[in-house]
């Protein structure tokens, strides 16, 4: 029996991205972050987008179009939850590496170079060492500190010792004078 539909040169491709996405998704975020949600829909996603890719590239269909039904099965899913700028970074590097990878016209040693440059700049930008951590939490404050927007020194100082962190920085997101409550988010280091 003979598979004549197979492709030695998707094969490859295939595992290229899958070595690529594991480096990423579990070497280098599911280490840094813990978060097993989003590992698991990365690498689905992953998956999936190399596999639609695949087919797409194969018949006449245009890479726009082809773009254009990424960007729409993105927003479809990521619309569902808010999830936050690292994650939603590390989710588009795991989409980045199966289309690097699905599209047919590249020559495999180009694909590999380009997805260890990908894999290169997650690993230097968000190494520990590299930016040391910072945290961020939303905080709901019952009361207006007169020094939120007056005096930020202030604010970062009395935000620090209520929470027992060295507040780094604060945005505030909302002032309700009606109920006196205050929405801020902190970024702080332990």
């Amino acid at each position: 029996m003979t598979f004549d539909f197979i492709d030695i040169g998707l094969i490859l491709r295939f595992g290229i991205n899958i070595t690529a996405m594991t480096v990423l998704i579990y070497g280098m975020f599911y280490l840094r972050y813990r978060d097993k949600e989003l590992v698991t829909a990365a690498s689905l996603f992953n998956i999936f987008a190399f596999g639609v890719l695949s087919i797409l590239g194969s018949v006449e269909f245009s890479l726009a179009a082809g773009f254009g039904l990424f960007a729409i099965l993105a927003l479809f899913t990521l619309r569902s939850e808010q999830i936050s700028k690292i994650e939603i970074t590390y989710f588009f590097g795991s989409i980045s590496i199966a289309v690097i990878c699905s599209i047919q016209g590249t020559t495999l040693p180009f694909v590999g170079f380009v997805v260890g440059l990908v894999l290169l700049g997650a690993f230097i930008f968000d190494h520990p060492r590299i930016l040391k951590s910072v945290d961020g939490i939303k905080v709901t404050l019952d009361k207006i500190d007169p020094d939120a927007l007056s005096d930020p020194a202030k604010m970062r100082t009395a935000l620090s010792t209520r929470l027992g962190v060295q507040v780094m920085s604060y945005q505030i997101v909302a002032l309700n004078y009606i109920t006196d409550m205050a929405q801020i988010n902190v970024f702080y280091r332990k």
